[in-house]
This record gives C-alpha cells, structure tokens and sequence, in this order.
C-alpha cells in the first residue's frame, strides 16, 4: 500500500466512528500490562486513540492517561463515552505534548497508520528516557478452524496483512525505528502475543467487519456483496449460527524503549 493509498484508509475512520465505538474490540488486560512492565513511571500516551478503545483499558489499569487522536468524529466519541479523560487533538507526527512528558506512547491498532520516520523522533521527543513505546493490535485466532474459514471468505478488505498472528509476527519481526540523529533512540523490540476475545452475535461481528478501513472506503456495490458473503458463511456455521458466541482474538503487542 503506497503513502497515499495508507492515507486514505487512516483517515477513513471517522465515517464510521460511532459504529467502530459500538463494535470494535477493547485490548486484552495481560498485553497491557506487558506493554508497560518496563516503563519507568505512570504516564501514559495512548496515541491515535480513536475512539478509546485501549484508553479505557489503560484507566482500568490505573494509569495517567491522556489520550491524542487527529480524527474529530473519532475525537467526540472517544470524549463522549470516557469524558473524565485528557484527550487532544494532535497526530504521531505532531504530538501536543511537551517534552519527555510521558513514561509510555500505546498506540492500539493504529502503529502501522504512523509515518515512522517523522513519528518515530516524534514520540522519542514526548518520552522520558527509559520510556516504553508499544504497539498493540487485535488479532483473528486463525488457529481455530472457522476463524480460517471466516478470513478465506471476508477478503483483505476485511481482514487484512497483519489480522492475523503468524502475518503480525511476519510483518513486525526485525522491526526498528528510525533514529533522529540525536541521541534519542530507540532499542530492539520484543513481540508477544495473548489470549483475548469478544463476545459477538453474526450481526454484531458483520457490523465489526464492516468497520474495517478496507471495507469502509470500499465501492458500495463490492462492499455489500462482501458482507453478504460474510453474513452467510456465519449462518451456515455451526459456532456462529445462532445467539453469541466468542469470537477468538489474541493481542499482539510489539515492545520497544527509548534509550
């Protein structure tokens, strides 16, 4: 995906952010944790924030959490439903916050939208020394055979390079951030991932689906015959034909710190 093509499905979002609120995941408790097992303090970023996805899980972790996202509609959900928390409008390429003014930057399925190499200096900025960076994304279990099925059937649109735990560790394996020519780097990452889940019916996981940047800048005409096609292997599945079910995530989470 080139630059302006990844542009497009960033800032894509926003059409959808009231449905990306209702459906999307939250983060598993124990990646949060690991993510910030070295972090020398408290305070935390959560950057590209959307709709407070990790945010809330951040504030059950009883962080300091300031949230920054660029994208308004996201933005007003996000300072909707978690109004006790600082959140600002700013990127990971121009960060709103003073220097060395956090222990941690997450970002929650929103790493690989960063230009890295204006972002990477950027965040190294924002970061006491010693301080964590992670990334942290949801993962489709394809493990379990009907999750397989299910990414055969939805298409890239829907389920994309990096949903699913063997193409994450394949695309972030060998990772590392770009340094600023000062002396604010970062050091090699690790990779981990944990168990997660969420409960879903088959029309709640469609509308999850559908709130893919893939699907949403879609043509309307593919975009509904995608999700048909979704919707109807679901009914014809028997873990997923009647009532909720737990669909079977893992949290990856890619871990670095500033040195």
């Amino acid at each position: 995906m080139d630059r302006v093509e990844q542009s497009a499905h960033a800032s894509s979002f926003g059409a959808a952010a009231v449905a990306y609120a209702e459906h999307r995941p939250d983060y598993a408790r124990a990646a949060v944790r690991w993510a910030l097992a070295a972090a020398p303090g408290s305070r935390v970023l959560d950057l590209g924030a959307g709709t407070g996805k990790l945010t809330a899980v951040l504030l059950a972790a009883g962080v300091e959490v300031v949230a920054v996202e660029p994208d308004p509609a996201m933005l007003a959900e996000l300072r909707r439903g978690l109004p006790q928390v600082r959140a600002l409008a700013g990127s990971a390429e121009a960060i709103p916050l003073p220097d060395g003014s956090v222990d941690a930057v997450l970002a929650g399925n929103a790493m690989h939208w960063f230009d890295m190499a204006v972002a990477g200096p950027e965040i190294a900025r924002v970061l006491t020394p010693g301080g964590v960076l992670a990334g942290l994304w949801n993962l489709m279990d394809d493990q379990v055979p009907w999750v397989a099925g299910l990414a055969e059937v939805s298409g890239s649109a829907a389920i994309g390079p990096r949903d699913t735990p063997a193409a994450w560790y394949a695309a972030t394996t060998g990772v590392h951030l770009p340094e600023d020519g000062s002396a604010a780097r970062f050091g090699g990452p690790a990779q981990q991932t944990f168990e997660h889940g969420q409960l879903r019916t088959a029309d709640s996981l469609v509308a999850t689906l559908a709130t893919r940047a893939g699907m949403i800048v879609m043509p309307e005409p593919e975009r509904r015959a995608a999700l048909s096609r979704i919707r109807e292997y679901l009914a014809a599945t028997p873990e997923t034909a009647e009532g909720e079910f737990t669909l079977p995530l893992r949290t990856g989470v890619l871990r670095t710190h500033r040195l």
